[in-house]
């Protein structure tokens, strides 16, 4: 299967479930460009009525009306297709977030050891919540503000095609202001991602390690890091924005001023009676409408290209390599555990198992003793298949583990790891985490089994003790 490569390609793919709802969206947003276009109509017709001296109200009501009807249309639809647009984009938030958790959970833990779990969050919280905004305003707004000036031009080609093309000379002028201001934009905007992404990192870091950093009396040099990484962020986007002001100055200066060139060449026009005193007013009225759709639209450049940084980040997750294991069930008899023959080394890293090969017959005690650094940690992983092993087998039941699915080898290892992490919910919760199905009271029982039980009873709210994130509301010996 080809993968797609296009950031922007696959985020359709991926809000695909949700293509109906984007396309009632643009629908209803087209539709309200449509209706927003009245009340330039009716205030040329009623500017020409006035100019021909028209002295019946009713008229002038008439086209009030048709103003107010077509104004109250456009703020419902393009509502209707906000609220509808958001809904859509939430739901895909929701869908991707799912994905990336689902994910996760079937990459080599090799994948999450490497990768700063500030990376991680940054991705799976900040990212995904930074594409909100684009995904949904993008297509309606985008769309409805492209289609404001495309429709004004067609009109005014229809009433005189000359004054169409004096409506559109400051376009190409700014869009020179436009190129200059975004020469190197790529470039540029990657470079701001990165640093922001330092930045978050060394954030996570310093809090993370606050502790730590109080005990050694480090707080001068880990705040320094801390922060360059900010006064980083900050110094390359000031200096970015002041290297492109003079250019954005002039863009959102030329791009308006279309009178400037309608005016004097309507005037012309009609002194030798080739243009109306009613089309030269609706001209002017309508040429008005044509430039600030587009500078809306020029607003989305950042968030595009913001959005196809972070779809490119969560395709990297997504595309991560996999472990390979089936999905059917296979038959397991007893919990004979055997290593044959197997070498690992961590990614990048030197070889830490060389050939080696054990037996451990089922219902027994095996204890693995050695130094530090030894492999004690990473026999018991590879058997929990963390990582797959780059030679030789590990099996159960005489089944090599690649061959196992990983629901029913989880089902049939219980891995308790030195490094504790409890979830931020109760005691009993954490506990039953093992086995969700489990009742209260075999959720008792297992405390007792292990110990915990009389302590877990002192506490403020015994099995309903809320242990907060990581457990922080206990102590070490708790956790």
């Amino acid at each position: 299967m080809v993968r797609e490569t296009n950031p922007m390609s696959r985020l359709m793919k991926l809000a695909a479930p949700y293509k109906g709802k984007f396309i009632l969206s643009v629908i209803l947003a087209v539709l309200g460009v449509a209706a927003g276009l009245l009340p330039f109509f009716a205030v040329s017709k009623i500017v020409v009525l006035l100019m021909e001296k028209e002295t019946s109200v009713s008229v002038y009501m008439e086209w009030c009306l048709i103003a107010g009807v077509g104004f109250l249309a456009k703020v419902c639809l393009s509502n209707l297709s906000t609220l509808i647009s958001h809904t859509a984009t939430f739901e895909t938030l929701a869908e991707i977030r799912l994905k990336l958790a689902d994910k996760l959970t079937r990459v080599p833990m090799g994948y999450m050891v490497n990768t700063p779990s500030g990376e991680l969050k940054n991705v799976m919280v900040d990212r995904v919540e930074g594409i909100e905004t684009t995904l949904a305003h993008l297509l309606p707004e985008l769309t409805a503000n492209l289609c404001i000036p495309v429709c004004i031009l067609i009109y005014l080609l229809f009433l005189d095609w000359r004054m169409a093309l004096a409506a559109l000379i400051t376009l190409p002028v700014g869009m020179l202001c436009y190129k200059g201001m975004s020469k190197g934009y790529e470039e540029k905007f990657q470079g701001l991602i990165m640093r922001m992404r330092k930045m978050t990192n060394t954030v996570v870091e310093y809090i993370g390690g606050i502790e730590v950093i109080k005990a050694f009396n480090q707080s001068a040099d880990s705040y320094q890091k801390y922060s360059d990484a900010v006064e980083d962020n900050a110094s390359y986007a000031v200096n970015w924005m002041k290297s492109v002001q003079l250019y954005k100055s002039m863009l959102v200066t030329i791009w308006p001023s279309v009178l400037v060139c309608v005016l004097p060449i309507g005037s012309v026009l009609y002194r030798n009676g080739s243009l109306s005193v009613p089309a030269f007013i609706t001209c002017i009225v309508l040429s008005l409408g044509i430039i600030t759709p587009i500078l809306n639209a020029m607003n989305f450049t950042d968030s595009i290209s913001q959005m196809k940084s972070v779809v490119g980040e969560l395709c990297s997750v997504l595309d991560e390599k996999e472990l390979e294991r089936p999905e059917e069930p296979v038959s397991i008899q007893s919990s004979d555990i055997a290593l044959e023959h197997v070498s690992f080394a961590y990614e990048g890293g030197k070889l830490l198992l060389k050939d080696v090969s054990l037996s451990i017959p089922g219902n027994t005690i095996t204890a693995f003793v050695g130094p530090s650094g030894g492999g004690k940690s990473t026999i018991t992983k590879l058997i929990a298949g963390f990582w797959d092993v780059a030679d030789g087998a590990v099996k159960l039941d005489g089944t090599d583990i690649r061959e196992i699915s990983l629901s029913q080898l989880m089902d049939n290892i219980a891995y308790i790891s030195q490094d504790n992490y409890l979830f931020d919910d109760t005691v009993l919760e954490n506990i039953r985490m093992g086995k969700p199905s489990a009742t209260d009271e075999e959720v008792y029982q297992a405390a007792r089994d292990c110990g915990c039980y009389d302590f877990i009873l002192n506490l403020e709210n015994g099995f309903q003790t809320v242990v907060g994130g990581a457990g922080g509301h206990l102590s070490g010996g708790e956790r």
